[in-house]
């Protein structure tokens, strides 16, 4: 069991480094912003400014806690020695960040020992920061994060996102086109952590998606799960890159049984 002033030492840096990190994407953004290099493919991009934030929050990390791991989309990864390993997404919604869009935020989760404890996503353009201590619930500043109560999956709003691999999206949209039907409505936000805070926070019913990494998910799945969220992947699997959900424990086992049928933990 992870000592209490462990998870309140997480929490503080973790809140410092997106914070920090948040601040300087948000004010920081170049009105010439540019792709910097491609990942999956060209349409999967990275601009300066990821690799800026990455930069920052390694930074922060390594002077508050320097035995720790850490493993960063941007390529950071190190194994550390003192049980804790830190997994960070410095830009989630990159692509929306790139447009100019609101929607994308700082993911930032500390493992003890391969189990997520400390969750926090900043969300700089909406002034928001979430956050969440295993047993402790989840919060958005001073505020208890609740999910939505139980309704029907008929009545329920479930977001989605969608892979840059061709093959891959093909799929994902026919996935989706089953789902459309049975549920009150689908949306399509562009951030995994933010899609999963929204959950939390009672603003959707649901998520899934496919191809997620661990950066994307650790934060906020440990946030919609503190508010109430059940979470998983395949039935009787804990969530990964082949499947991520989250929803209310009404829509939960529905939801999961229709993307299990529609075969939407594979390309």
């Amino acid at each position: 069991m992870i000592p209490q002033d462990l998870k309140d030492e997480l929490l503080d840096v973790a809140l410092e480094a997106a914070g920090r990190a948040g601040a300087l994407l948000r004010d920081g953004r170049p009105a010439d912003l540019t792709v910097a290099a491609t990942k999956s493919s060209p349409i999967d991009v990275v601009t300066e400014m990821d690799i800026a934030a990455e930069k920052l929050i390694t930074g922060i990390l390594a002077e508050r806690r320097p035995a720790d791991g850490l493993l960063g989309e941007e390529g950071a990864d190190s194994p550390g020695t003192s049980g804790v390993r830190w997994v960070v997404d410095p830009l989630d919604g990159t692509v929306n960040y790139l447009y100019g869009l609101p929607g994308w935020g700082v993911s930032i989760a500390a493992e003890y020992r391969g189990e997520t404890v400390v969750g926090v996503v900043a969300a700089p353009m909406r002034g928001e920061t979430y956050h969440a201590v295993l047993g402790g619930g989840a919060w958005s500043g001073a505020a208890r994060l609740a999910c939505r109560a139980d309704a029907p999956l008929d009545r329920a709003l479930i977001a989605t996102g969608f892979g840059y691999v061709q093959t891959r999206r093909a799929h994902q949209a026919e996935v989706a086109a089953r789902i459309i039907p049975l549920v009150r409505d689908i949306r399509r936000g562009g951030s995994a952590a933010l899609d999963l805070c929204d959950v939390a926070a009672g603003r959707l019913d649901g998520y899934w998606e496919r191809g997620l990494n661990p950066w994307d998910l650790a934060a906020g799945e440990l946030i919609a799960r503190e508010a109430g969220a059940l979470t998983g992947g395949r039935p009787s699997e804990s969530a990964s890159g082949e499947l991520v959900l989250a929803a209310t424990p009404a829509v939960f086992a529905p939801l999961q049984l229709l993307l299990e049928e529609a075969g939407a933990w594979h390309d």
